[in-house]
């Protein structure tokens, strides 16, 4: 019992610790794109400028690292250092949306040999690639017109940031900013580069520390809460739509990870514990969870630029729920499709693998091509 107390605690004081490590590395990152300068800066808003390759920039990118948090991250650093813009940001941030649903897909891909498990796993994976394509579909023209979620979230950032006149100083700037001086201190005046490739140095020490750091306090806190989340599912799970979304919503916020949220639910799905329209609320709580990490984020930087765009992230998400759910008519069109591609793959396992493919991978990477060579 004391053992098991203690590695309780130890678990809890590492998952302190990696958040730590993970608020230094955004706020490291940011000193690196300072240190490239005016000209890199351009170069990027050029390439991300048009929103539709900005979107599926997203998409690609969260896709191969299985992770909208990192992406998340990595763009509230970008806006932060001033090499992004915030309307630049926001397609990226779409498109890190839909990505990340592909974590759960590729666990679905793993009851491929049993026929009508499949069907079961595709349609309980394929719930929330849909919920977050449609709002996609919804939001980014409406955004592209009107400017509605970066309106939005700009009133927010100011509100949150200069609440009475105050100036907000973040507390969690004030406790990285030794660390993040002392690491880039190693490049400048330890080993006496110059600025580009201290520059260089400082975002990959950047980028290594927030994957090790984001990964390890996602797997700590997957073992600290996995099984109170047993728990939660047999005794909450499927009496209430909204006590779903709680559900998704609280536990995603815990672990910092929709992909897990949604990765747990999908064999309970496949093995017909669970329906699909049980777990589609959970993952549509999950989308909402899943944005305090850009907040933390954001937070960490003291940037006005970066908590908007922190809060665009749970704007979009809390907006598509808002728009969806409510509405009998809107929420039964993702299960639909859900079950439709279920359906195509229970007939022809090959379609699956197709959808997985050219949706996350193949024609986000295409577009992006094109785009370059007619720049």
């Amino acid at each position: 019992m004391r053992k098991s107390g203690f590695l309780t605690l130890l678990k809890v004081v590492l998952v302190l610790t990696f958040l730590y490590l993970f608020l230094v590395s955004i706020g490291l990152m940011g000193v690196a794109f300072r240190g490239f300068g005016k000209d890199f800066a351009e170069n990027l808003i050029k390439t991300t400028s048009n929103p539709f390759i900005g979107l599926f920039i997203g998409i690609l990118a969260t896709s191969i690292v299985q992770s909208s948090s990192t992406t998340t991250s990595i763009v509230v650093g970008m806006v932060a250092s001033g090499v992004m813009t915030v309307t630049n940001a926001v397609p990226i941030i779409m498109g890190a949306n839909i990505g990340t649903t592909v974590t759960n897909m590729l666990v679905s891909l793993g009851h491929i040999t049993r026929r009508e498990e499949f069907k079961r796993a595709i349609s309980g994976a394929a719930v929330h690639d849909f919920f977050n394509l449609i709002c996609v579909a919804i939001l980014f023209p409406l955004e592209i017109t009107t400017g509605l979620l970066r309106k939005l979230a700009g009133g927010l950032s100011n509100l949150f940031v200069n609440c009475g006149g105050i100036k907000f100083t973040s507390p969690m700037k004030i406790a990285t900013k030794p660390t993040i001086h002392f690491i880039e201190g190693i490049a400048t005046k330890y080993l006496n580069l110059p600025i580009h490739l201290s520059s260089i140095l400082n975002l990959i020490i950047s980028v290594i520390i927030l994957f090790v750091s984001l990964y390890l306090i996602i797997k700590l806190m997957k073992s600290l809460v996995i099984k109170r989340t047993e728990a939660v599912l047999d005794n909450f799970l499927g009496k209430s739509g909204l006590i779903g979304i709680l559900a998704g919503l609280i536990f995603t916020s815990i672990v910092q990870s929709s992909s897990i949220t949604t990765s747990i639910l999908v064999p309970l799905v496949g093995a017909g514990i669970l329906t699909v329209e049980t777990v589609f609320p959970i993952t549509m709580g999950a989308n909402i969870g899943t944005t305090t990490t850009a907040i933390l984020a954001s937070f960490a930087t003291g940037n006005i630029s970066a908590i908007t765009i922190a809060f665009v992230h749970f704007l979009f998400n809390m907006i598509g729920v808002l728009f969806i759910y409510p509405i009998k008519l809107f929420r039964i069109i993702p299960i639909k499709f859900a079950k439709a591609l279920g359906e195509l793959s229970y007939k022809k396992r090959r379609y699956a693998l197709i959808f997985v493919l050219s949706v996350f991978f193949i024609i986000p990477a295409v577009l992006i091509f094109i785009s370059r060579l007619f720049r």
